[in-house]
């Protein structure tokens, strides 16, 4: 049946869809500005003539990160934290929002570990504390201090267990007919079938391991241990040119500009996030709006 469309109709869905473009070019916008400067000839960006577009394009920027061995190991380091912090985090959400999603008769202390879980997530032990059990455990300096504090993020679990919870019952009874063990339960019917709260879990995990560098600032002594969020905020914040004791880098840095180079870094470090998301972008929507509804 076709529905006819009034004037006022109109023009409001015209309204939401400048909105929505505007909210849109705003969310983009900032990529826009740092690939711009990455791309632009160093005394266009001193002189801010530099927007959104990139003003004599060079890719000296870019061949001086390549030249930069440190940059290198940031980025490694990085990627094992996302690996090791990403599976920590996948094994440990599943493996615990199985059973918190339970009935009460199934496993009856569910709710006071659900409770004690949000009270660890609306109050934390504080940095210092933090630091002294880090530091006590021989952690500083490993990569172990990066994904261990973080290793069970409740807002992720609690996404999962809504997600599990919604499932039909019906397939429990139907497995357990058939002789399946909560193991195989886990395992061949619930993980299946929540592919899409995994995929947005995964995506939070890997997001939040790849942008985080406060705690890269606090457990590591030494720079070659920094991961690449940490390595680029020291670089952008401070750049000391007292460290810098080769004639060709004088030079090299002289020609390109620190804002270029550090936009350089900031927009390659963001690269890998780019090219993730948009295969876990179709389960993303799925996920975080039935894992969000509870019964």
């Amino acid at each position: 049946m076709v529905v006819s469309r009034t004037a006022g109709s109109k023009i409001a869905d015209g309204i939401i869809l400048i909105a929505l473009l505007l909210m849109a070019f705003l969310c983009i916008a900032p990529l826009l500005h740092v690939a711009a400067i990455s791309l632009s000839d160093s005394a266009k960006v001193s002189a801010g003539l530099v927007s959104f577009l990139p003003l004599g394009i060079n890719f000296d920027s870019y061949i001086k990160i390549m030249n930069d061995s440190r940059f290198y190991e940031a980025f490694g380091i990085s990627v094992q934290r996302v690996l090791l912090g990403g599976l920590i985090n996948f094994v440990l959400c599943v493996l615990m929002a199985y059973p918190l999603s339970r009935e009460k008769s199934e496993f009856k202390p569910r709710n006071l570990y659900m409770w004690f879980l949000i009270f660890t997530m609306m109050f934390s032990a504080g940095l210092v504390p933090t630091y002294i059990t880090i530091k006590s455990l021989h952690l500083m300096d490993t990569i172990w201090a990066l994904v261990l504090p973080g290793a069970v993020p409740v807002f992720n679990l609690i996404l999962l267990v809504n997600f599990f919870r919604n499932l039909p019952k019906e397939l429990d009874e139907a497995a357990y007919m058939d002789g399946a063990g909560p193991l195989y339960l886990l395992f061949y019917v619930y993980i299946p079938l929540s592919l899409p709260a995994i995929a947005t879990i995964t995506l939070f995990s890997i997001v939040g391991h790849w942008n985080s560098f406060f705690d890269g600032l606090i457990y590591m002594n030494y720079p070659e241990n920094f991961p690449l969020q940490t390595y680029i905020s020291q670089v952008v914040i401070n750049i000391d040119p007292n460290n810098i004791t080769n004639v060709n880098d004088v030079s090299a840095l002289a020609a390109i500009s620190n804002r270029t180079l550090s936009a350089a870094k900031i927009f390659l470090s963001m690269l890998p996030i780019l090219l993730i998301y948009p295969f876990l972008q179709r389960y993303f929507i799925t996920g975080i709006t039935l894992g969000s509804v509870k019964e």
